[in-house]
């Protein structure tokens, strides 16, 4: 019997996805070189730029159509959820926030768009308000690998609760044994790195 394939979490990314990047290098040095991040779930705006010298001007013209439509159309998900991701790739977090949540109010059973929330919140400076939305899209598909995996970096790397992070990676290791960051470390090498951290006794001072 053939195996089921398991999902990458590489396949939930795009090139604008890595963001919020901070180098963390561990005591052991087992993290060291490794960058967190956390990342986005949901896809692009349709036909946003890629890049090339117009491509800004082209942006603002998007999203000002996006207002547009938004503010005409108040009851269209799919216009609040490309908003917000066009605030998203521009890092206007507070904007992006605010229509993530307009898109929620409509339909609250977006794993992705809880997730992408729970990374402007991260963004914005409010790892407290990340790990909520991480948990919404949590709940809303258990399944829901990207927002396991931010979850326990914003608890590592912004929070220290380095048993939580643990905790939050073992959740992720159960619905995917092989799953992987980007970046190319494997989930379950992080965590049997940060065990190792967890384990070490306190340095003396």
């Amino acid at each position: 019997m053939a195996k089921t394939a398991q999902p990458d979490l590489k396949s939930y990314m795009r090139k604008e996805t890595a963001l919020l990047v901070a180098l963390v290098a561990l005591a052991v040095g087992f993290f060291g070189g490794v960058f967190f991040g956390v990342y986005k779930s949901g896809p692009s705006p349709k036909g946003m730029p890629a890049g090339g010298p117009s491509a800004q001007k082209e942006l603002q013209g998007q999203v000002a159509a996006l207002e547009k439509e938004t503010s005409q159309n108040p009851s269209n998900v799919a216009a609040w959820v490309e908003l917000g991701n066009a605030y998203f790739d521009t890092d206007q977090y507070k904007k992006s926030i605010q229509a993530y949540t307009k898109a929620l109010e409509l339909k609250p059973d977006n794993a992705d768009v809880w997730t992408d929330m729970g990374v402007m919140y991260r963004k914005d400076g409010r790892p407290q308000e990340a790990l909520k939305a991480f948990d919404q899209a949590i709940a809303v598909n258990p399944k829901h690998e990207v927002s396991r995996l931010n979850k326990g970096i914003v608890l590592f790397h912004d929070l220290q609760d380095i048993p939580g992070a643990i905790r939050a990676w073992e959740g992720l290791l159960e619905i995917n044994p092989t799953a992987m960051a980007p970046g190319g470390m494997s989930v379950d090498q992080m965590l049997q790195g940060l065990k190792k951290q967890a384990a070490q006794p306190p340095e003396k001072k």
